[in-house]
């Protein structure tokens, strides 16, 4: 497909605060169109991408859509968040006038080989750790997608020598079906229920994530976790050559786990990196996400030595089992990152201290069965928030059945759930933000919620 953005008129659907909106306004902007950017949020909601914008010459529509903008134009680029029975969408296809996304104008325009990683849960671990360990190649590095960075301003700097990483959502890869365009090295991490909101059932959610796979070639390499029964199953519709990586079991072909060892066995060759026991990030699914990033960046030409430096010396990311401090014996850790059950599940299985935990929020449609009885396993209290915390309270009381433990508290704040947690923590235990829900009922964004939680914990 051939781009021809100067003097069009392009409407951009959703600026959004996770940077491709930003990214793509600003790039169609470099290219000489004539960009308007319209979102349902306001511009007091939307200041920190705004201002990021705040050199070009950029029409906003805010705090709603008009009709105009979906007629008179040439162009709706559409942000991926925006529902798919969004009545502007339809009123632009049915004015004939094209549509497209930030993520689809990369692939067809980036001319170096793409590394996509994907999944319910440890996507943007697996990105960033994957980046890092290329880093430290030769190689010239790119790292962006739906980790929060847009690479679309950078693609006149990006060479075919280089390497591309990306995070890709679900969202972004039913786009990307309709380039007919999948990665060159395809990374799934797990698949469980996710925005259930969004698709009508299951099957959907997961035919979207099989994008990442659809459109390989024979040539490409797709990496599976083989201790997901889902992904077990992907291996017959990938047209590439499939790798496997697994913290439970021995493979011929991919990343496993063999004592103090990090195993790769790829293209026929073995070797074994020493460095299990050196890694900081706690949790057997950070332990995945190390082996499947390691396998990535070994496929695009790292090396051992890099491969140990950065699993050994990787912090882990902000709001994601992110460490905060340690006041009178007691740890504080933030999760906010955690928006589904399975993810805050994996958080409250990491430690061996017990376990204050603090979760609740928007409802996305998820399963809360299993994280229910996570929590009467392996918390010693659980304090609920949001519109989800009746709905898991019930399940909690279920799980336990007789049992004392876990204390269940439902507050109405944040912060008189922090409080509480404060409250009824002891010495030698973790207060623990996993939330297993999205923040939208009460906060602006994942990052909102773990910065307000960060900063209570600071001021203790």
């Amino acid at each position: 497909m051939q781009y021809h953005f100067k003097n069009k008129k392009i409407t951009v659907m959703g600026l959004g605060l996770f940077g491709g909106g930003v990214g793509v306004a600003r790039f169609l902007t470099m290219q000489g169109a004539h960009v308007t950017v319209t979102d349902v949020r306001t511009a007091k909601e939307l200041s920190p991408s705004i201002k990021q914008l705040e050199d070009l010459r950029i029409c906003y529509k805010l705090g709603g859509h008009y009709d105009e903008d979906f007629i008179n134009t040439d162009m709706v680029i559409v942000n991926p968040a925006v529902p798919k029975d969004s009545r502007f969408i339809h009123l632009a296809r049915n004015n004939h006038v094209p549509m497209d996304s930030e993520i689809n104008i990369f692939f067809q325009l980036c001319p170096a080989p793409i590394i996509g990683i994907t999944g319910s849960n440890g996507k943007s671990t697996t990105t960033t750790l994957t980046g890092k360990i290329l880093q430290q190649t030769q190689r010239k590095t790119w790292v962006g997608g739906n980790i929060g960075k847009s690479l679309l301003s950078d693609l006149e700097e990006i060479q075919p020598s280089d390497i591309v990483v990306l995070e890709l959502s679900s969202f972004q890869l039913e786009e990307l079906l309709k380039t007919q365009k999948s990665p060159d090295i395809s990374v799934v991490t797990n698949i469980s229920p996710n925005h259930l909101d969004r698709y009508p059932a299951m099957n959907a959610y997961i035919q979207a994530k099989k994008g990442i796979i659809a459109h390989q070639k024979p040539a490409d390499y797709a990496i599976l976790n083989y201790d997901d029964p889902e992904l077990r199953s992907w291996a017959e519709g990938c047209k590439g050559n499939v790798l496997w990586y697994s913290t439970k079991t021995t493979l011929s072909d991919g990343a496993f786990i063999d004592g103090d060892s990090l195993v790769l066995s790829v293209k026929g060759k073995t070797i074994k990196i020493p460095c299990v026991s050196g890694i900081r990030i706690p949790g057997i699914h950070n332990l995945q996400n190390i082996l499947a990033a390691s396998c990535a960046a070994y496929l695009a030409g790292t090396n051992e030595r890099y491969i140990e430096n950065t699993v050994t010396t990787f912090p882990g990311l902000e709001h994601r089992l992110e460490f905060v401090r340690q006041v009178r014996g007691v740890q504080y850790y933030n999760d906010s990152k955690a928006t589904t059950p399975e993810s805050a599940m994996a958080a409250v299985t990491a430690f061996r201290a017990p376990v204050i935990l603090i979760a609740g929020g928007y409802d996305k449609g998820s399963d809360f069965e299993e994280f229910a009885g996570a929590c009467a396993r392996y918390a010693r209290a659980v304090i609920l928030i949001g519109k989800t915390a009746k709905k898991i309270q019930e399940l909690i009381i279920q799980k336990k059945g007789n049992s004392e433990i876990p204390a269940i508290f439902t507050l109405n704040t944040f912060r008189e759930a922090f409080q509480q947690a404060t409250a009824v923590a002891k010495s030698g235990e973790v207060i623990l933000l996993s939330p297993a829900c999205a923040s939208y009922d009460m906060f602006l964004n994942y990052e909102e919620r773990g910065r307000q939680f960060k900063d209570m914990a600071l001021a203790l």
